[in-house]
């Protein structure tokens, strides 16, 4: 479904007047990076596209975590899955924890890292369907840039504890017009102060290099 809204924005956009539709680029972010990987597969004429520490492997992802909470979080999924033909209201999961904790992400810097990315004051649900996990688990979109002749820009966080960089950088080396800048960073480290900033200007230089198009006034 996330996938499917992926394309129905790039569509939209397309309508849109003031847009050029050949002209359009894609930017995600951790699972949303491997969202913009996948959708640059599915649909045609995108201009450019940005994966920053992207979501590229399911199995590197959950080999993250330790065997004994991976197996817990599939028994969840596993029990969400059937909650409705029981009745039943959905089985949750958090998306956060702290080490040993079962959740999504419980490396030592994924809580505070996290938290970090939250506004002040605000209330953010630390949960969702853990049937998440189990779909997680076989999402591989990094297999797909191999097929994408588009220009993308992989932002690979060094030492990320999340999206590990090693089988993006893999993909990343398949893809025919892929780019990589590599951040001595941790997953959450890129979002936050000076990482931000360069992270930042990187990837405005790529979209300036792939979208902008030079004027003729004059």
């Amino acid at each position: 479904m996330q996938l499917q809204d992926w394309a129905t924005a790039v569509a939209y956009a397309r309508t849109l007047p003031g847009i050029d539709p050949d002209r359009i680029g894609l930017w995600g972010t951790s699972f949303g990076g491997g969202h913009v990987i996948a959708t640059v597969a599915r649909v045609p004429r995108i201009a450019a596209v940005v994966a920053q520490c992207p979501f590229t492997d399911g199995i590197a992802s959950a080999r993250t975590l330790s065997p004994i909470i991976m197996a817990r979080i599939m028994a969840r999924g596993i029990r969400d899955l059937i909650a409705p033909w029981r009745g039943k209201p959905p089985v949750m999961v958090p998306v956060v924890g702290q080490p040993g904790e079962v959740a999504l992400m419980s490396a030592p810097d994924a809580y505070p890292g996290y938290m970090k990315l939250v506004p002040a004051g605000a209330s953010v649900r630390n949960e969702v369907a853990a049937r998440i996990g189990l779909k997680i688990l076989t999402y591989r979109p990094g297999r797909l840039a191999a097929n994408v002749s588009t220009p993308m820009l992989f932002c690979a966080c060094e030492t990320d504890s999340v999206a590990p960089a090693v089988p993006t950088l893999r993909y990343a080396a398949k893809a025919p017009r892929g780019e990589v800048m590599i951040y001595n960073e941790g997953h959450f480290a890129i979002y936050v102060n000076d990482a931000f900033e360069r992270v930042v200007a990187d990837q405005i230089a790529f979209l300036d290099e792939h979208l902008k198009v030079e004027s003729t006034a004059g």
